[in-house]
C-alpha cells in the first residue's frame, strides 16, 4: 500500500550537522547496469517476470544494504523514493532516481557512547497507516516509532521485562495497527553467545495498539523476514539457520494465536552446495505469492509453497520490498540496492 511520508523536511534539518557523513552515489536514471539472471521452474512464472525483465543496479558501495521501503512523495516527479537500511554504517539511506542516493538518517539503530559490534544500524523498515516509519533497531534492541516532527518514540524493547535480542524485521497486521516482529540475535556484537543476551529463545511477536507484546512462538531458531498472506489467514516466517534454511507458514487463528506450522520449502542444501545467503527477508504479492530473499536471490513461491523462479542476484540478498505502482520490486543484495519490474503488485496495492 503506497503511504506518504510526513518527517521528511524535520529529518533532514536534523541530519544538517557538518559532522554527519552525507555519501552520494550518482547514478544515470535511464541506463542502469544489470545483474545476475532470472530463473524460470515452472510456466506460471512467466505470468509474474516478463521474459525481458532485468535486475537493475541502483546504487552501491554500502556494508550490507537491507529493509528496503517505497515512500510515495507526490512532489518529486518519480511518485517516491527508497529508504534503505545500511546496517553496519548505523544508517538509514535515501535513493531517488535522478539523484542518487545519500545518508537520510545517523545514528539509525544505535545511540550509545562505544562501540557496538558489527551491525549496530537498523535493520527492517516500515511504514504505519499515517506514513510514520517503524524500525528494527540492532544496537538499541528495539522497535522505535519516528513521529511527526522527527522524534523517535519506543515500541517495544523487552518481553517480560528481560531485554530484546535484536529486532530484525516487521509487517502490519489486518487492522493496520498491530506489529509482527522477529527477533534473532544477529544485531547483538557475539550474537547468541553475547552476555548481554537476555532471552534463551528466538521469538516472533506481536505488538498491539495499545503497547500489549505477546509471544507468537518461539519454535524457530533464527526467525527473520515476516510477512502475512493476502487474507491474512496465514504468516510467514524465514528462517536463517544455516543448518535449517527453511521458510515456514503458519496458520492464523480466529483468536489471532498460530496453529501448528508447516515448512513451505527449505533451502539448507541449495546453501550448502554453495548459493550465497540464506532466507532473510520477504513479501507477497496480491496473489499471495511470496517473494522470499534467500541462497542466490529471491525465490518466488505459489501460496502452496510451489517453487516457480528464482531472481538470481549472484550476491547475498537480504530483502525485498514493492515500489512505484506497486509492480516493482525493489531489493537490497549486499552492497547493492536493486530492482526488477514485475507483472504483478504487492498485496495491498
Amino acid at each position: 500500500m503506497m503511504r506518504k511520508l510526513i518527517l521528511i523536511f524535520p529529518i533532514v534539518a536534523l541530519l544538517s550537522n557538518t559532522a554527519l557523513e552525507r555519501t552520494l552515489h550518482a547514478q544515470d536514471s535511464t541506463n542502469f547496469p544489470t545483474i545476475g539472471e532470472v530463473l524460470r521452474f515452472d510456466p506460471a512464472f512467466d505470468e509474474l517476470i516478463a521474459e525481458d525483465a532485468k535486475i537493475e543496479v541502483l546504487t552501491s558501495g554500502f556494508i550490507w544494504a537491507e529493509g528496503p521501503v517505497w515512500v510515495a512523495d507526490a512532489s518529486l516527479e518519480q511518485g517516491g523514493y527508497v529508504l534503505f537500511s545500511d546496517i553496519p554504517n548505523n544508517r538509514i539511506v535515501q535513493w531517488v532516481e535522478g539523484r542518487g542516493a545519500e545518508t537520510w538518517m545517523k545514528p539509525s539503530g544505535y545511540t550509545g557512547v562505544e562501540p557496538y559490534g558489527s551491525e549496530p544500524g537498523c535493520n527492517g523498515l516500515l511504514l504505519d497507516k499515517k506514513g510514520q516509519l517503524i524500525s528494527c533497531e540492532h544496537g538499541d534492541r528495539r522497535i522505535s516509532l519516528l513521529t511527526k516532527g522527527g522524534g523517535k518514540m519506543t515500541l517495544a524493547d523487552r518481553y517480560e521485562g528481560k531485554r530484546l535480542n535484536s529486532p530484525n524485521d516487521v509487517c502490519l497486521g489486518a487492522d493496520g495497527e498491530t506489529l509482527y516482529f522477529t527477533d534473532p540475535p544477529y544485531g547483538l556484537p557475539e550474537r547468541w553467545e553475547d552476555p548481554r543476551r537476555e532471552l534463551d529463545f528466538c521469538g516472533v511477536y506481536r505488538l498491539s495498539p495499545d503497547g500489549e507484546l505477546t509471544l507468537m512462538t518461539e519454535e524457530m531458531t533464527r526467525p527473520n523476514g515476516i510477512a502475512f498472506s493476502p487474507d491474512f489467514k496465514t504468516l510467514y516466517v524465514a528462517q536463517s539457520d544455516p543448518e535449517a534454511a527453511i521458510w515456514k507458514a503458519f496458520p492464523v487463528k480466529e483468536d489471532g494465536t498460530l496453529g501448528e506450522s508447516r515448512v513451505l520449502h527449505d533451502a539448507t542444501a541449495a546453501f550448502k552446495e554453495g548459493l550465497p545467503g540464506l532466507p532473510d527477508g520477504l513479501k507477497v504479492d496480491a496473489k499471495g505469492n511470496l517473494w522470499a530473499t534467500g541462497p542466490g536471490g529471491v525465490y518466488v513461491f505459489s501460496p502452496e509453497g510451489k517453487l516457480l523462479g528464482r531472481i538470481s542476484t549472484g550476491e547475498k540478498t537480504a530483502n525485498c520490498g514493492w515500489g512505484d505502482d506497486g509492480s516493482t520490486l525493489y531489493l537490497t543484495a549486499d552492497t547493492y540496492l536493486c530492482r526488477i519490474q514485475t507483472l504483478t503488485k504487492g498485496a495491498g496495492w
